[in-house]
């Protein structure tokens, strides 16, 4: 692994605006990421602040697998970029499609939402525990389109079935982590999705288009 580099020095802005109570005053945490624009500031903003992430990208409700694919190496090109380790969980998203079973129809922010943010925050929680990591967040919160709340209670439901770890319920919404979010995605020239990932999301998301009466 190449030498960590430092986030730029135009970003302090970011560092000043925010302030983080990291569980156990942790030095390393566990960070699930769902996509590149979405954990862009979250992770300049944990390094700023001597925070070094485990990036664990475990999305099995991604679809499709291109999708994911793409999501996954811009990921993993960002984290390269700055010396980052970044661990790929195993995608098996019929899996996935089977514990959603009963949950097809349910709006956004719905309770296929909550489940799904279990499942994934469980995965996160569990391979913290096997790398001796105590504390998990995720870039989830970083999404004006999901619930708050919802993640939180994944969360913290999540880590209380892992022995020895911890749920950091930070709000990565706010201390201008949206603005630089989006000037790094302008600067990295990164894919923005534009649903949220699961074959459900997309139907009811603008990038359906024509393809939405063949899922």
């Amino acid at each position: 692994m190449k030498a960590m580099t430092e986030p730029t020095r135009h970003s302090c802005t970011t560092m000043a605006a925010l302030t983080l109570s990291v569980p156990h005053q942790a030095s390393q945490v566990v960070l699930h990421t769902c996509c590149a624009p979405c954990s862009s500031a979250i992770i300049e903003c944990l390094m700023q602040h001597g925070v070094t992430p485990i990036i664990y990208y475990s999305n099995p409700n991604i679809w499709p697998r291109e999708e994911y694919l793409v999501r996954k190496n811009e990921c993993t090109r960002y984290a390269q970029s700055l010396g980052l380790e970044i661990v790929d969980d195993d995608y098996d998203h019929e899996a996935w499609l089977n514990e959603m079973t009963g949950l097809e129809h349910e709006p956004e922010r719905g309770q296929r939402c909550l489940k799904c943010f279990r499942l994934r925050l469980l995965r996160t929680a569990q391979f913290a525990a096997l790398r001796g990591t105590n504390v998990i967040t995720t870039t989830l919160a970083s999404s004006r389109w999901k619930s708050l709340d919802q993640i939180n209670e994944a969360g913290t439901w999540a880590c209380s079935q892992v022995e020895g770890v911890d749920w950091w319920n930070q709000n990565w919404r706010k201390g201008g982590l949206q603005e630089r979010r989006s000037t790094i995605i302008k600067d990295h020239h990164f894919y923005n999705q534009q649903y949220c990932g699961c074959e459900f999301s997309f139907r009811n998301s603008p990038a359906s288009g024509i393809l939405d009466n063949k899922l």
